[in-house]
């Protein structure tokens, strides 16, 4: 097997001028599945990050509202919201990940399907 022949062809293929086929429209459906839920799912668990973060920093005294009292019922607070999100994360993502493959499993199987057929004839 000559590596540098595959090589070659593979830097050969960054470089051509891509043709708008149905495995090109296969990719694009697919990363159109992924990408939202993905995108939602790493925003929301950053927000919680931060979130709870912030509820730990007000019950550690690094943040002050005036009374201790308050500081730490709000940081408790903050910090179960925080833990909250960051709990629902994964089973949000799932659910947006699959509502979305229902949603688009249609077109992408079709795409599958004629891409195969093309192959075998």
């Amino acid at each position: 097997m000559n590596t540098d022949k595959i090589y070659a062809e593979s830097i050969a293929n960054e470089y051509s001028v891509k043709k708008s086929s149905k495995v090109v429209k296969l990719k694009k459906l697919d990363r159109k599945v992924k990408n939202f839920p993905t995108i939602f799912a790493f925003t929301f668990g950053i927000i919680s990050a931060l979130i709870m973060g912030t509820g730990m920093s007000l019950c550690l005294g690094s943040i002050s509202l005036g009374s201790t009292v308050v500081t730490m019922v709000v940081g408790i607070i903050l910090g179960v919201v925080g833990i909250s999100g960051a709990s629902v994360n994964y089973p949000i993502y799932k659910k947006l990940l699959n509502n979305r493959k229902e949603k688009y499993s249609g077109d992408i199987i079709n795409l599958a399907k004629e891409i195969t057929e093309e192959e075998n004839n």
